[in-house]
């Protein structure tokens, strides 16, 4: 059960949860252990008079017991015996920390980034349910997430795609927050300046923002619309851009709102543009929002797996986008992007969980043992396997049923990013929800 401390009392070993929104503050999560008198100082700075904190699950240091007074008498016995016991202490050289437990990195990091990504989604509803009423507000909710997003991003380290847990979630926030954490992470590999990212996050996280506007029934494209219903599904994008200006959106994030489902080879809507008169996070945006949807669409039956996608789109419509943008996100998602299913080399079945930027053939994966239960199994990085790699990728169905049930293939893929860390025992940098 939870208490109230006022922020002058706080210590290290606390556990605290700052009811301010994930987004409204820098840490990875609002509920955490204080471990550090620099965290104290931060959360000082936030200008809180109190919060919360759970006793339970705090680590305070115990008061120490005091030790009852010596006779007189006996003092002078006992302290030779004593001054031996001090120095038979001083002279034990430290135990050997125990080594890292790999399973247990994997599940502490699936944790942390299903538990930001669970944050980051309740952000996004808020900023939407403002929309309408108050729109400036709006703006500052989704500005505020931006930077959250950037800040957990934005480490001197590789930076790793993930495909997680759905958490809870639904299509329509998913979607957006797909699009952003993915098109985010491409401004990174662009060199993207600190505004420019603020843009393309805001327009990436609001691009759908017409669609408040719009009957439930117009606004999927893959469901079945006649001409008039195909039309008002097109005018979300005119509708987005008014609401963008209402809330006060800036220059770069409104380009993406009008141009995300622009073509470089000028066949999208509603402008006809082409690549030169696209602004470049739209560039960026028009392709992600395009994958995303197909491998997320409204009619589950009608999805494609993250390859099927990436192969359709390099395939059939490559014109279609900017050609530097789409070699990026092939580099960046790999080849086989996190949530394939493919089979090995060695005829073993097994999910990709993330990508490797730098070895688009060679992804981390989960490797599909029954002996093991699923949570136990360590990921498998190809790239350390000189001898392995994918022989095929497949569909859900085409895997035996045993395999399916271990894999448990996604319905909808969630993707989210975290900072790739050294492998330890051959277990991958990314993990698998």
């Amino acid at each position: 059960m939870s208490q109230t401390v006022v922020i002058e009392d706080l210590q290290v070993g606390m556990f605290v949860h700052l009811d301010l929104g994930w987004w409204a503050h820098p840490f990875a999560l609002s509920s955490f252990l204080i471990t550090s008198p620099d965290q104290i100082t931060t959360i000082r700075g936030l200008g809180l008079q109190q919060l919360r904190w759970s006793p339970e699950k705090s680590r305070l240091p115990k008061a120490p017991v005091a030790a009852a007074p010596a006779a007189p008498e006996a003092a002078a016995d006992t302290a030779p015996a004593n001054a031996q016991v001090a120095a038979v202490v001083v002279a034990t050289p430290p135990a050997t920390p125990a080594p890292p437990d790999p399973l247990a990195a994997q599940q502490a990091a699936r944790q942390l980034c299903e538990q930001q990504y669970g944050e980051a989604g309740r952000a996004w509803h808020e900023a939407q349910c403002l929309v309408p009423k108050a729109p400036a507000q709006a703006r500052a909710v989704t500005e505020s997430l931006t930077r959250s997003l950037l800040d957990k991003m934005m480490v001197d380290r590789e930076m790793c795609v993930r495909v997680i847990s759905d958490v809870g979630g639904d299509r329509v926030s998913g979607h957006a927050l797909n699009v952003a954490v993915i098109a985010l992470l491409m401004g990174r590999v662009f060199g993207f300046g600190s505004d420019e990212m603020l843009d393309l996050g805001v327009g990436a996280l609001l691009h759908d923002v017409g669609k408040l506007e719009l009957p439930e029934r117009v606004r999927h494209p893959d469901l079945p619309l006649n001409p008039r219903e195909l039309q008002a599904y097109r005018d979300h994008v005119g509708l987005g851009v008014a609401l963008g200006q209402r809330m006060g959106l800036g220059e770069g994030a409104l380009a993406v709102l009008a141009q995300h489902h622009e073509m470089a080879d000028g066949s999208g809507f509603p402008a006809r543009l082409n690549l030169d008169r696209m602004a470049i996070g739209a560039r960026i945006v028009s392709l992600v929002n395009r994958y995303d949807n197909l491998c997320n669409p409204a009619q589950l039956a009608a999805a494609l797996t993250p390859h099927e996608a990436l192969s359709l789109i390099f395939a059939q419509s490559r014109t279609k986008f900017d050609a530097t943008m789409l070699n990026a996100f092939i580099r960046m998602m790999g080849v086989y992007p996190p949530g394939s299913l493919v089979q090995l080399t060695d005829d073993r079945y097994a999910t990709v969980v993330s990508c490797n930027s730098s070895r688009p053939l060679k992804p981390r994966v989960l490797v599909c043992d029954t002996k093991v239960p699923v949570e136990e199994a360590l990921l498998l990085n190809l790239d350390a396997q000189a001898d392995l790699g994918i022989r095929r990728s497949l569909k859900a169905t085409q895997l035996p049923a045993a395999v399916r049930d271990y894999l448990s293939p996604r319905q909808r893929m969630v993707y989210f990013f975290e900072p790739a860390a050294a492998d330890a025992a051959g277990a991958v940098r990314a993990l698998a929800a």
